[in-house]
């Protein structure tokens, strides 16, 4: 059953099952990327602090033995305070290097994933000290991976000094000879060859374990289509519910615009598919306005509302064609219309006065062409 949700997800993860996962702490880390920032630390500082430290830490040693004769060690403070005096001058000279060493560790990090606060990754899981998960941990694929990486490692850090490093040791009888300082200095160059050849070859392993960390980690979060589409409603909202609002929003529409018609000046209809409403006062607007529209059926309820409440309707195809496709409800009709509307209002005014009545009550309406 598991083996075939894993094949059903097939989906790659949305932005949003990507963003969940990051502030879950779930992301795609490569410790070897941060191992290489680190190793890169060691060799600058084996480069550029070695002599310095070193001297520092023989210089506080040097001190502590040549003064061991005058320390009391019937007075056990004594021996605490000098000893401790000396661990701290060693720890205070390794405090660069290890700062230096820490700091671009942690940077390591940084540049994979950014900064990220994860207090959720604090709370402990009883996954993690499940037997069966430990079990299931240890045979994993990632694992199997892990594992293959250490053993690379060895191999290559052995090939590098037997092939490098071996080479340049002088004979041990030579070594013998050597001053200290002398030895000490062929320590830190043997050192500082091996740490830059292995960090050189790390660059390698490390782009290709964050490749890989990245490839895995993408597929882990890998989606149903159900996943998908379940996402989708959550974030655009169920297509039903949105159809049901965009439904009552159309019938409130519906409902204005009808309310609109009893109102109106005049309706232009087209005469059987089309009609709009318009309204005019001259002292209050600067152009006739658009109060309502409709095809088909909207159009007849517009004709039979206007009839009833003795709205003037009349038949001008074009135009009533041209103000629904370019007027929206409750704008002044363009500059474009002005004449034609113009000849309208002005033919049911004349009628008004005329007749006494508004045109087209109680009939078809009055065809204007």
């Amino acid at each position: 059953m598991a083996e075939e949700d894993k094949d059903s997800k097939t989906e790659e993860p949305t932005e949003r099952r990507l963003g969940k996962a990051r502030e879950d702490g779930d992301v795609p880390m490569s410790t070897e990327v941060r191992n290489l920032f680190a190793l890169f630390g060691v060799t600058v500082a084996l480069a550029t602090m070695a002599p310095l430290v070193v001297g520092w830490i023989g210089r506080a040693l040097t001190r502590y033995v040549e003064h061991a004769d005058s320390i009391r060690v019937d007075t056990p403070s004594n021996v605490i305070d000098q000893t401790f005096g000396t661990l701290g001058e060693v720890a205070l000279a390794l405090a660069l290097p290890v700062s230096l060493f820490v700091a671009l560790a942690i940077l390591g990090s940084v540049w994979q994933v950014g900064l990220l606060y994860t207090p959720k990754k604090m709370i402990p899981k009883l996954s993690t000290i499940s037997p069966i998960s430990g079990f299931k941990r240890l045979f994993s694929m990632n694992q199997v991976v892990e594992v293959g990486k250490g053993l690379l490692k060895v191999i290559i850090v052995g090939l590098l000094l037997w092939l490098i490093i071996w080479p340049q040791m002088p004979h041990p009888s030579q070594i013998l000879d050597m001053a200290l300082p002398a030895t000490m200095e062929l320590l830190r160059d043997l050192l500082l060859l091996l740490f830059l050849t292995v960090t050189l070859l790390m660059v390698v392993i490390a782009a290709a374990d964050l490749a890989w960390q990245r490839y895995s980690h993408r597929k882990k979060l890998k989606m149903t289509k159900k996943e998908v589409k379940d996402e989708h409603k959550d974030v655009e909202g169920n297509p039903q519910i949105k159809a049901k609002i965009r439904q009552i929003r159309f019938e409130r529409h519906r409902q204005r615009m009808m309310a609109a018609v009893p109102r109106a000046d005049v309706v232009i209809t087209n005469p059987t598919h089309y009609a709009v409403a318009l309204r005019y006062d001259m002292e209050t607007m600067g152009a006739p306005v658009l109060t309502a529209k409709g095809v088909d059926y909207l159009a007849r309820r517009m004709r039979e509302l206007a009839v009833t409440h003795e709205v003037p309707v009349v038949e001008n195809p074009m135009l009533a064609r041209a103000l629904y496709a370019s007027v929206e409800i409750d704008q002044e009709v363009p500059p474009e219309h002005y004449k034609a509307v113009a000849e309208v209002i002005g033919y049911v005014m004349r009628l008004r006065g005329g007749a006494g009545r508004r045109a087209g009550t109680g009939g078809e309406g009055t065809r204007w062409n």
